[in-house]
């Protein structure tokens, strides 16, 4: 799992979200705001976020909802289809303490959402409950900051393990990525190697 240094890739989305997206998704003039499509590796697949500041379907008015689109790109022919590897948000909290949402989901690959791109976009799947509304509206909430909010977009291509998630993602996103990937590969081997000391202590005792 970690002899590659491709365990995770993506990118961190900048959303504007002033008051008028605000108003603008209540009265659904628009319900949504798209990222700029990126792609995860430079011979990777190519992709985009989609935010619903007030939610979609059963989540309308609830939440936020935030969904992955896989989109037609130029690497098409050469990677592996149906689209099957975990997804991973993480809504940043622009504060010292962090305080980071982070949730993911596995695609559904009988799903069209995961098939070969045949159009711009597929259809959209991800997580309807990301975040809650409220906690969003609140004056002085730590997730929009001058009317921005910084959403990345990962995709795990090596079954990160869930209980370093909330570490990888601590990480300075300034570091260069392939820093970043060097440093979450240590702190595995590190956490491997404390669990395995743990284990031959309860052994002895």
């Amino acid at each position: 799992m970690y002899e590659t240094i491709d365990i995770l890739a993506g990118g961190i989305q900048t959303l504007n979200v002033d008051e008028q997206r605000l108003t603008d998704a209540e009265s659904e003039r628009q319900t949504s705001i798209y990222s700029p499509s990126f792609y995860s590796s430079p011979t990777g697949y190519k992709m985009r976020a989609r935010l619903y500041l007030y939610g979609d379907g059963n989540a309308r008015r609830t939440h936020i909802s935030l969904v992955f689109v896989l989109m037609r790109g130029l690497n098409d022919a050469i990677l592996k289809f149906p689209f099957n590897y975990k997804v991973i948000f993480c809504l940043y909290g622009q504060t010292p303490a962090q305080g980071h949402i982070i949730d993911s989901f596995r695609p559904d690959i009988r799903s069209n959402s995961f098939q070969q791109p045949r159009s711009d976009m597929n259809i959209a799947s991800g997580i309807p409950k990301f975040f809650p509304l409220a906690m969003i509206e609140q004056d002085g909430n730590p997730y929009v900051r001058d009317n921005i909010m910084f959403i990345k977009i990962l995709v795990d291509f090596g079954d990160l393990a869930k209980t370093l998630l909330p570490y990888a993602l601590s990480l300075n996103p300034g570091l260069l990525t392939y820093i970043q990937q060097m440093v979450i590969k240590q702190e595995a081997e590190r956490r491997t190697q404390q669990q395995s000391q743990l284990q031959q202590q309860a052994s002895v005792t």
